[in-house]
């Protein structure tokens, strides 16, 4: 793009960014059986509302916005969105090992179900906005997966989502030194 004869661009650089999570591994994708409404639960934390799929696409936003000024920033919020990648793979894997599939959909209590829209995602672009979204988005999935845990009576299923809590109350002090 050109400006009165001046070409914009970006000062962030994004090269060596990895992922922030917490430094240790995730419990192994198992589960103890098939269990559809298991892998129904799952899919809310996977695709609905409060979910990995609208956090990533959250953190992609507010990393688009804050990357012609705030490097820092960018690259934090670039980050945890790698990260929020690494859950909805582990949600995906758990979802498919439960007997359940990935088709952007979630159930509604109707039974109908409701399909993944962007309008889940806070379109937030300053960074005090920014920040406020995404911590009010963290808290709201770690009471999710709360409420998952204590329905959920396989302990593998049930480690892995701890495993992410961990990583999103991690998420919350990042937004918060921020």
């Amino acid at each position: 793009m050109e400006a009165k004869g001046k070409m914009l661009q970006s000062d962030c650089s994004f090269s060596g960014i990895s992922r922030l999570m917490l430094p240790f591994p995730y419990p192994p994708a198992r589960v103890q059986e098939q269990n559809p409404f298991y892998a129904k639960l799952l899919t809310v934390d996977y695709c609905g509302a409060v979910s990995e799929l609208p956090a990533i696409t959250q953190y992609i936003q507010g990393e688009s916005c804050m990357c012609c000024g705030h490097c820092a920033e960018a690259r934090t919020l670039l980050g945890i969105a790698m990260a929020e990648m690494i859950h909805l793979q582990k949600l995906g894997e758990l979802i498919m090992l439960l007997g359940g599939s990935i088709d952007y959909s979630t159930p509604t209590r109707n039974g109908r179900s409701q399909q993944w829209t962007p309008s889940y995602v806070e379109m937030a672009c300053s960074l005090p906005e920014i920040l406020s979204a995404n911590m009010e988005a963290e808290k709201a999935a770690i009471s999710q997966y709360e409420q998952h845990m204590k329905m959920i009576e396989d302990d593998c299923v049930r480690a892995v989502l701890g495993r992410i809590v961990q990583d999103e109350e991690y998420h919350i002090m990042l937004l918060q030194m921020m």
